[in-house]
């Protein structure tokens, strides 16, 4: 901290007065958005003035520095000077890795680091590195890039990070509280126990398509009760005993935000259990196959604090799931049908008298008509974005286009 003593005045002042100046150069982004002219307020207002900046503490510099959030406008300021460049990197918050040839030379110089990206492969040394280098860390996102079109990467064999890379991470960073690790598909069920066991402060965990992962893990999931965020998309080895822990155990009174989408092994009986998720505020069930009916779907509706659903390609969810989510879930904002197709125009116009739902999506839904739609975004006020199908184009006439849009926004797909 900045401290004044009665034989430091002068060193003092200049402290304060280069901290303010930087303030003022810093917090106008407009001088560093064209690289090419990125060390030109550097030069100018530091350069210049040397000798008051061997006067400054690390203390100091690393209040100016708290104010240049401007990744370019850092690295100038890295290269002034050892001192600099060291008080830099100790107060560097973030880092995005696209270079993993170079990683164990520049990551000690951040050791402070609570936000750490990287889309690339990365081995469980590496992960293990990461953890003994930057134990702060709170923020890890491993998501892995998807694989080109017609690519066949993520079907040959890989040394991509697996369990013991993230049993590693656990123990060494305890401050973990975002975790995705989206597609690292040599991520199983020991990674994430000893995650959940370790993590004590997790609230968003993303495993989409770690397809390794099973209700061994769910299972200790179900016990993490400040988690709020889940995603499971792709994860097929799930069912409904797999659902049954999250549903019932400490997860169901934190969990805001459920995805399970293509998970196909999840049947009605799994689904009817979450209406025991009481803060549940966003659903994704979409493609979860025909185990799910109007059972299930009857069943979230009882989720009075949704807010968003998506159910699409339901195959055999109808009209009566649209009946009971119209009539109970009040707070709902916006609902994807798409792929339903066995709803009809009366399941769509159960929403006419919603007072809160915003988006409304079904593509797909080949049993709906134009006087049920006209009817929903006449009676919903709310209503400000209607989905349909590109296909079906021609049975809206321009005229009755141009009617919907002044209710809401009409849109194709």
């Amino acid at each position: 901290m900045l401290q004044a003593t009665a034989s430091e005045p002068h060193t003092l002042s200049l402290s304060v007065s280069v901290c303010v100046l930087a303030r003022l150069t810093f917090s106008n982004k407009t001088h560093f958005s064209n690289r090419r002219h990125v060390y030109a307020p550097v030069k100018e207002c530091f350069l210049t003035q040397f000798w008051v900046m061997s006067t400054l503490g690390d203390d100091e510099l690393g209040l100016i520095l708290n104010w240049v959030d401007d990744l370019y406008a850092r690295k100038s300021l890295s290269v002034v000077c050892k001192q600099w460049l060291r008080v830099e990197g100790l107060t560097r918050l973030s880092v995005r890795v696209l270079d993993l040839d170079s990683f164990r030379g520049f990551l000690p110089r951040f050791p402070n680091l609570v936000t750490f990206e990287c889309s690339r492969r990365i081995t469980d040394d590496g992960l293990r590195f990461l953890a003994q280098t930057c134990p702060k860390i709170e923020a890890l996102n491993l998501n892995l890039k998807p694989p080109r079109e017609n690519s066949d990467e993520f079907d040959q064999p890989c040394d991509d990070v697996g369990d013991d890379g993230l049993c590693a991470l656990a123990i060494g960073c305890r401050k973990l509280s975002k975790v995705l690790l989206r597609r690292r598909t040599n991520i199983g069920d020991v990674g994430v126990v000893s995650l959940i066991n370790l993590a004590s402060t997790l609230t968003n965990l993303d495993l989409g398509w770690c397809n390794l992962i099973t209700d061994q893990a769910l299972a200790a999931i179900g016990e993490a009760s400040s988690l709020t965020i889940l995603n499971l998309e792709g994860c097929s080895l799930i069912t409904d005993g797999g659902v049954t822990s999250l549903a019932t155990m400490a997860l169901s009174r934190s969990l805001k935000k459920l995805v399970l989408a293509e998970c196909d092994q999840i049947s009605d009986y799994g689904v009817s259990l979450l209406q025991q998720m009481y803060c549940l505020e966003e659903l994704n069930m979409a493609e979860c196959g025909p185990k799910i009916t109007d059972i299930g779907g009857v069943a979230i509706a009882t989720i009075q604090t949704l807010r968003r659903l998506n159910i699409s390609w339901l195959i055999n969810v109808s009209d009566p799931t649209l009946f009971a989510l119209a009539e109970n879930c009040q707070k709902l904002v916006a609902v994807d049908f798409t792929g339903c197709e066995l709803i009809t125009g009366a399941g769509i116009r159960a929403f006419s008298n919603h007072t809160c739902l915003e988006t409304l999506v079904f593509p797909s839904c080949y049993n709906i008509g134009v006087h049920d739609l006209e009817n929903v975004v006449r009676g919903c006020r709310s209503l400000r974005c209607v989905v349909l199908d590109k296909r079906l184009k021609t049975w809206v006439t321009p005229m009755m286009q141009e009617y919907i849009s002044i209710f809401c926004g009409l849109y194709w797909r």
